[in-house]
């Protein structure tokens, strides 16, 4: 293919024609440095196929650009930065002119305005109409090149964040994939700006991060931040602070208590030169709520999501089993709530993996593992799981595993009742026809017989109507779960799917990981 630099739009499209190739998309204003090359090697690892191209853009967008700022001294060496660009994977460089971008001017174009709530918030209070121009030219540039994908930086997170809303609100095709800031061997955040920096003030910013990071040690070792220290020791540097702030890192707003993931974010000036950094701060590992009907695939993806991620993985279905099992084995008749009570009183329930592919379920030690896929099992399940008894004992011993977080577990009421508070909820669901097809498939692997997959359907049919219709913890999506339909997807498909979600939850400073 060649490695190509293009500076019309033309040029651009009579290659992509030839190319017939989907399109991952980082777009940048130039000023290359390893945060961007990091951002190019992520995108050569993403790829799903070989034939998919990485196009860099290279744009100095005078839109984002305030009265006074640094439009015409910002960084521009289009060779530099191409030998940058290529040498950590890119095929191809975009450097459109402004007309290109802007036929007519930017006054013949629509121009976004980003919500007040996003924009007002951390830079863009200071910045009038930046997240505008950002939010504008982001779209000109996808309308003319139509990636597939779109890579972007973390570092500029509150950008991430617009982009993200501006994609969903216009109902935009293109994933959003980010990845985290990059630094140098003191801490520093890799920035075009930095350029601009005398050797002294190159020193007096690396307060900056290293504010940042003792913060974060703080945090870690006392849940505490001290806003004011962090601004004492950054004045000691000669910065001038534009702002300091806890905020949600979603909403953006201030935050006075730390739950969830919140963001530490700073921006100063070091003479001349606006210099921005943050950090994630969270009191535990993140958790996933995999929730969905029964025969949806959730354990087989959960099973190898878990173990992409390095999770511990939950399987809180075969907890009900293992539960039901022990019922049936002691001959105990579902409706007689006492003698399950009394059973459960002080029942032991353990997992123990020797592997992601084989977790073992054991109740008052028999591994009951294969035992509570049966049938009979399957057919009474429901009736147990709806007693309020052994949903509160089951879901205190699933909120107890889950205390310290890293952690995906799956299950019926896991994103609405066992752990509410999920990072990542994700509703997994199939077609009753679908989910007949693979139950059947398990059952003859697992040596079942059973009548026919018709019969199957209408089991998994009146199997749903109990898990939705039951008072206690009933089948429902979180209404902030994403849900994830798995007709016609094979298992690949669907992880690919669950990354995606993952990583437009979670920041890749706060679980960075190399499976994915």
């Amino acid at each position: 293919m060649g490695q190509k630099i293009f500076q019309t739009n033309a040029e651009l499209r009579d290659w992509l024609s030839e190319q017939h190739s989907a399109i991952i998309f980082i777009p940048t204003m130039g000023g290359l440095h390893p945060g961007h090359q990091y951002l190019i090697q992520k995108a050569k690892k993403r790829k799903t196929n070989k034939s998919q191209i990485i196009l860099v853009s290279i744009f100095v967008n005078p839109l984002q650009f305030s009265r006074g700022e640094d439009f015409k001294k910002y960084p521009r060496n289009i060779t530099r930065d191409s030998e940058l660009a290529f040498s950590a994977g890119a095929d191809a460089i975009w450097a459109p002119d402004y007309i290109d971008v802007f036929p007519g001017g930017e006054d013949s174009h629509f121009k976004i305005q980003v919500p007040k709530t996003l924009h007002n918030q951390l830079c863009g209070a200071e910045r009038k109409g930046h997240f505008d121009g950002v939010a504008t030219v982001i779209i000109r540039l996808i309308k003319i090149i139509k990636p597939e994908k779109l890579i972007l930086g973390e570092k500029d997170w509150q950008q991430l964040l617009i982009i993200r809303k501006l994609f969903q609100e216009l109902s935009i095709p293109i994933k959003i994939e980010s990845f985290s800031t990059q630094r140098d061997q003191s801490g520093f955040a890799y920035s075009s700006r930095n350029a601009y920096l005398s050797h002294s003030e190159r020193s007096n910013a690396q307060a900056l991060p290293n504010v940042i990071q003792e913060a974060k040690d703080d945090f870690v070792k006392d849940k505490i931040i001290n806003l004011k220290k962090i601004d004492s020791k950054l004045k000691e540097s000669n910065l001038e602070i534009e702002y300091i702030k806890i905020v949600d890192a979603f909403s953006l707003k201030e935050k006075k208590n730390i739950n969830g993931i919140c963001l530490l974010a700073a921006a100063v000036r070091c003479g001349s030169t606006r210099l921005i950094d943050h950090t994630f701060l969270m009191h535990r590992k993140p958790i996933i709520a995999i929730d969905g009907p029964a025969g949806a695939g959730k354990s087989t993806v959960t099973k190898e999501f878990a173990k992409r991620l390095g999770f511990i993985y939950l399987d809180t279905g075969a907890m009900y089993r293992a539960v039901t099992w022990l019922i049936l084995k002691n001959s105990i008749d579902p409706n007689n709530h006492v003698e399950i009570k009394k059973i459960l009183k002080d029942v032991k329930l353990e997992f123990k993996n020797s592997s992601f592919d084989e977790q073992r379920i054991l109740i008052n030690n028999t591994d009951v593992t294969e035992k509570i896929r049966s049938p009979e099992v399957t057919s009474m399940v429901s009736e147990i799981a709806k007693q309020q008894f052994v949903r509160e004992l089951l879901t205190t011993r699933q909120q107890v595993i889950g205390d310290h977080g890293g952690l995906i577990a799956e299950g019926r009421d896991i994103g609405t009742a066992v752990f509410p508070e999920a990072d990542v909820k994700i509703f997994l669901t199939a077609t009753p026809k679908e989910r007949a097809k693979r139950r059947s498939l398990d059952l003859e692997k697992r040596g079942y017989e059973y009548s026919s997959i018709e019969d199957l359907e209408k089991e998994i049919q009146e199997r749903d109507k109990k898990d939705t219709e039951r008072e206690i913890a009933p089948l429902r999506k979180a209404q902030d779960a994403i849900e994830l339909v798995t007709d016609g997807l094979n298992i690949e498909d669907v992880l690919e799917e669950m990354t995606y979600i993952f990583r437009s939850k979670i920041p890749e400073e706060i679980w960075p990981t190399p499976n994915l």
